[in-house]
């Protein structure tokens, strides 16, 4: 049972990276034709830093999922401590509220926020309310479940002696927070904040809706690039892009595992006293 189960996990991350790794393989081919290989070039990439339209559209990217990962962890982290406060039924609706946001389609998401924008534009009298500030909101909205999720579990974890330790020793709640609290759920506030910046970044379905004339991002300019033959500098971009989310990705499980290992320590020493 054990090898059929490595066959099919096998055969998944297969299924699931093949794609990725004939997109890379293809950012490095000198000709147009994937299907060919004619020769290992960095061509591609020197094309695609000069291309000052997808620099800028790429830049365009990165500004939404800094500033709305950063306003998302920011949020998100203070709605954990008061979810953690709450008790019983509160908790409940609260936590199936946060839950709502990843469970729903995405298409679903960015039609409704996009009635809400035009809305709010009808009643502020505001033409062509879809822009850079209904992006940045709607990054930030679907960005903060991840991170109370994230921020979640290290509350749980957390003694709550510490705090009232702190409190004891004559620091008022917020330097108690500050000095004790945000140092031990710092692994869940990193997490939340990479999780953010990465669903930001690549998000296409959410930003198509809610996006403007006036500033676009990559993943919604690239859609168009679908209608005809895709340049292969393009291929170098996904790359990158692709790099950069595995990249963090990685760095985001590492931080869970040092994490995770350094509470079972704790536990055994405490377990040994």
């Amino acid at each position: 049972m054990r090898k059929v189960n490595r066959v099919f996990t096998i055969l998944v991350f297969i299924f699931l990276y093949i794609p990725m790794i004939v997109l890379a393989v293809a950012s490095f081919n000198k000709g147009t034709d994937i299907a060919v290989f004619q020769g290992f070039t960095f061509s591609q990439y020197k094309e695609l830093f000069r291309d000052n339209d997808l620099l800028r559209l790429l830049g365009n990217s990165l500004i939404i999922a800094v500033i709305s990962m950063a306003v998302a962890t920011v949020l998100g982290t203070i709605a954990a401590v008061g979810i953690h406060s709450m008790r019983g039924k509160m908790r409940s609706a609260v936590m199936s509220l946060t839950n709502i946001p990843m469970t729903n389609p995405d298409i679903v998401t960015g039609v409704s926020l996009a009635l809400l924008f035009a809305f709010a534009g009808i009643l502020l009298r505001i033409n062509n309310v879809l822009g850079f500030w209904t992006l940045l909101i709607a990054h930030i909205t679907f960005g903060l479940p991840y991170v109370i999720l994230n921020v979640m579990p290290k509350l749980a974890q957390m003694d709550p002696d510490l705090a009232e330790a702190a409190l004891d020793l004559g620091c008022t709640p917020v330097q108690a927070f500050f000095k004790v609290v945000l140092h031990e759920i710092m692994p869940g506030i990193i997490s939340g904040a990479l999780m953010a910046f990465t669903m930001s970044l690549d998000d296409f379905v959410i930003s198509y809706f809610v996006t403007g004339s006036g500033f676009v991002t990559l993943p919604v300019e690239i859609y168009s690039y679908t209608k005809k033959p895709i340049q292969p500098k393009v291929y170098a971009m996904f790359t990158l892009i692709f790099v950069t989310i595995l990249l963090l990705m990685v760095t985001m499980n590492l931080l869970q595992a040092r994490d995770s290992s350094k509470n079972r320590k704790l536990r055994h020493r405490e377990a040994n006293r």
